[in-house]
């Protein structure tokens, strides 16, 4: 999806209005709201807020919590849906992401009736506000605000680790062939830069540029972070890594692309994730 909000946004809404972050304004969903959510760390979320029961729909992509969230019923995955199964199960609301989700899929599931609820968290603190939106709107409130306290209180953790941290510059992997990185404007960048770490490689346009790994990049990197996530990155890319860049070899590390790209409620633990894993590489 583009960033820019869609024909049809509330640039006028009044103090308090439930705005997404497409601009548009949302009423409370009520009683009977049937949610199908195609954004992992949002399905998590809403379960979370004790809403596992109201929603019907994920996508294939969508593993957590585990245990409870097999028995929603899959409508495919996060850029292309089965519609006759969205459409099977009838429902009210379909929360989407600009990063995650094609514009043109969303414009067809509002065109089709259904209350699309745009998400886009960039900044960190956009946790607080996302809790807030899905909390009110679908009659959360006391929960929300739980999960806000719980990530004031991670998030002021984490500022006091960070302060004795020093300053990394890291290269901060999400896919290969081609090695593909992120830019300072993604809410990963923006996480990782509480512990004073500076993600490198991006061209200052694209969010997710590709990079080539020679020694000038490598060079100028402290630390190469494999993530999980969307690429399977694990322990044989980074043997490979080494054989191929002996001098980098003890830049590689692991990252749990969960706890460092997916907001909401993971969020919390992600905070205290990077609290942990920075404080294990600051020497």
């Amino acid at each position: 999806m583009s960033e820019d909000p869609p024909a049809g946004a509330d640039r006028t809404a009044a103090p308090g209005a439930l705005v997404d972050a497409a601009g548009r304004v949302h009423q409370p969903a009520g009683a009977n709201a049937r949610i199908v959510s195609l954004v992992p760390s949002i399905t998590e979320t809403l379960f979370a807020l004790d809403l596992g029961p109201v929603v019907v729909g994920r996508t294939a992509f969508c593993v957590h919590p585990r245990g409870q969230v097999e028995r929603v019923q899959s409508v495919g995955g996060t850029k292309r849906i089965n519609a006759a199964k969205l459409h099977a199960l009838a429902p009210t609301h379909v929360i989407v992401n600009i990063d995650e989700t094609p514009r043109a899929m969303a414009e067809q599931l509002a065109g089709a009736g259904y209350c699309v609820v745009v998400t886009h968290p960039v900044e960190v603190d956009d946790n607080r506000g996302l809790y807030r939106l899905l909390g009110a709107l679908f009659g959360r409130e006391a929960q929300a605000d739980d999960l806000r306290r719980r990530f004031d209180v991670a998030a002021a953790s984490l500022a006091a680790a960070a302060s004795a941290l020093p300053e990394r510059r890291v290269l901060y992997l999400i896919w290969q062939d081609p090695w593909m990185t992120v830019s300072p404007a993604t809410y990963i960048a923006r996480l990782l830069a509480r512990v004073h770490w500076q993600v490198i490689g991006g061209d200052g346009v694209a969010r997710y540029p590709e990079v080539t790994l020679d020694d000038r990049l490598l060079d100028a990197t402290d630390l190469v972070l494999f993530s999980t996530e969307p690429f399977p990155f694990a322990e044989r890319h980074l043997q490979a890594f080494r054989a191929a860049h002996p001098a980098h070899a003890h830049k590689a590390v692991l990252v749990d692309g969960e706890m460092t790209s997916w907001y909401g409620s993971r969020a919390i633990a992600g905070l205290r994730y990077l609290a942990a894993f920075a404080r294990d590489r600051a020497a």
